[in-house]
């Protein structure tokens, strides 16, 4: 499996699609918490061009709070990273963490469970963008 699943779209912009994101997060019971604007803090601190380039820190809190149950130290692997880029050829993708492949470092089947639980949700996500 690869470590992330991703969808290019055409005809839009990282700005234009990120409601669309949030809003398919949402429906899965994903929250945004936090917010790193790539482009603007490569130009900042490098003063490097990127094209827009975000990531997403989404959460949901239901299977945070399983894994968390599990495994208190879980807290460095959350939450999970959703990107959405602009590509050179026109188009954005939307990129999202497996976290199935992500927490199979942990060794515990209880947490791949709910890992392989929030895998589905979030492809769910790139479904419905």
């Amino acid at each position: 499996m690869n470590y992330y699943n991703s969808k290019n779209i055409t005809g839009t912009t990282v700005a234009a699609i990120r409601s669309k994101v949030e809003d398919a997060l949402k429906a899965e019971g994903f929250g945004v918490l936090t917010e790193i604007d790539i482009q603007a803090t490569m130009k900042k601190k490098l003063d490097k061009d990127y094209l827009p380039h975000l990531i997403l820190g989404a959460c949901n809190p239901v299977f945070a709070d399983k894994v968390l149950s599990v495994d208190q130290h879980i807290s460095l692997m959350l939450p999970c990273n959703v990107t959405i880029r602009q590509v050179e050829n026109n188009e954005v993708e939307v990129a999202i963490i497996n976290p199935l492949e992500a927490m199979k470092v942990i060794g515990n089947s209880i947490i791949e469970n709910y890992a392989n639980e929030v895998n589905e949700k979030l492809n769910r996500v790139l479904a419905n963008i």
